[in-house]
């Protein structure tokens, strides 16, 4: 199968679809890797150690994107819907749930669109896909917030760790999943004061056995919330529902209550985020203030550090990767699990968490 890499467009996204590793694995397989020149510099990755691998460099996207099978990192963006084609598998993370017009291209273009973060593990609501880069973000998410309490960056200038004699700062992290899981360890790391709020009664308990005392543990209501949300100095959004936009926790209303400089990262805001008043943003321009608080909302926090997040992406991806190569279209009947990762084939919409979302474009 012919297999291509195009350079991703989004802004400052220095991950890489396959890493050269990937590559020779592929290549031993017997199919063919086409990889746009420069698609893995930003990851540490010459196009001399894509070629030592096997792979042919190609000067153009559209010559990565011309291939039976596209292997890229994020969703496309507007200028490369025009490369989307009728019976090409995508692979890729796709969010479609908040990207209405993504979901339309790809349901016009009849191409057979897998996301990864969808792809789940029968009997144990894993997402195999989506954990590595929920683990890097998680950890950043705590990384980056402290950075921009500090007053320079726009904040109310806390050392989320404090010193002998002040007060540590105070981390609130809305769900208790992997990213929340991961922001606090790195919280706690730096001595803050960390609190999670979560639903799951079950999660709760299994989170105290890692974090014992070291963590407030709340069942996530809006009186929690509310009273939470308040005192942080950092509130960190960790939401996921499989598929769906994630719910509304905070509202615009709440976020005026907080401390001036206090700082906001969502990390679901490729979902929709759960604060009323984060929308996505960039590496370039990350953040924004809104209601006297600091707003970060970049939805590719790994890629700030591809170099890690491409080879843990792939160490996920490859066998996924393998067996569609290996297999085509028939890789969806022998692994369930990628078949739960196709949002839309054949001209349709067929994820039923993204049907919800967008009722009037099933068919």
């Amino acid at each position: 199968m012919e297999i291509g890499v195009p350079k991703e467009t989004k802004d400052q996204e220095f991950r890489v679809g396959l890493s050269p590793s990937s590559v020779r694995v592929l290549k031993e397989n017997g199919h063919a890797i086409f990889v746009q020149t420069q698609a893995g510099s930003g990851a540490g990755f010459t196009d001399d150690d894509y070629i030592g691998a096997g792979a042919e460099i190609v000067p153009t996207s559209e010559a990565a994107w011309n291939r039976e099978l596209v292997i890229k990192v994020k969703e496309p963006l507007a200028s490369e819907y025009k490369f989307l084609q009728k019976e090409q598998i995508l692979f890729t993370y796709l969010h479609l749930a908040a990207d209405r017009k993504l979901t339309e291209n790809l349901i016009d273009c009849g191409t057979c669109a897998i996301a990864y973060e969808t792809v789940e593990q029968s009997g144990a609501n894993k997402l195999p896909l989506l954990t590595p880069m929920s683990i890097i973000a998680g950890r950043l998410s705590v990384q980056f917030g402290a950075r921009f309490l500090e007053r320079q960056q726009g904040g109310r200038g806390v050392l989320l760790g404090g010193v002998p004699g002040v007060k540590a700062g105070k981390v609130v992290i809305l769900g208790g999943g992997v990213v929340g899981t991961e922001a606090a360890r790195i919280a706690v790391g730096m001595g803050a004061i960390v609190q999670i709020l979560d639903v799951n009664v079950e999660r709760l308990s299994y989170l105290e056995t890692l974090f014992g005392s070291r963590v407030e543990l709340l069942y996530s209501n809006s009186a929690h919330i509310e009273a939470a949300v308040k005192e942080a100095d950092l509130l960190i959004g960790a939401v996921l529902v499989l598929g769906r936009r994630a719910p509304i926790l905070v509202s615009r209303e709440l976020v005026k209550q907080m401390h001036p400089g206090s700082v906001i990262v969502d990390v679901a805001v490729d979902q929709g985020g759960c604060i009323e008043t984060l929308h996505a943003t960039s590496h370039t321009h990350p953040v924004y203030l809104e209601e006297g608080v600091v707003h970060y909302g970049v939805p590719n926090m790994p890629g700030a550090v591809p170099w890690t997040a491409t080879q843990a992406l792939n160490n996920s991806t490859l066998p996924y990767v393998v067996q569609l190569a290996n297999l085509g279209m028939k890789a969806l009947v022998a692994n369930p699990a990628l078949a739960k990762g196709v949002n839309v084939q054949n001209h349709r919409l067929v994820h039923p968490a993204v049907q919800e979302v967008f009722p009037d474009l099933v068919n």
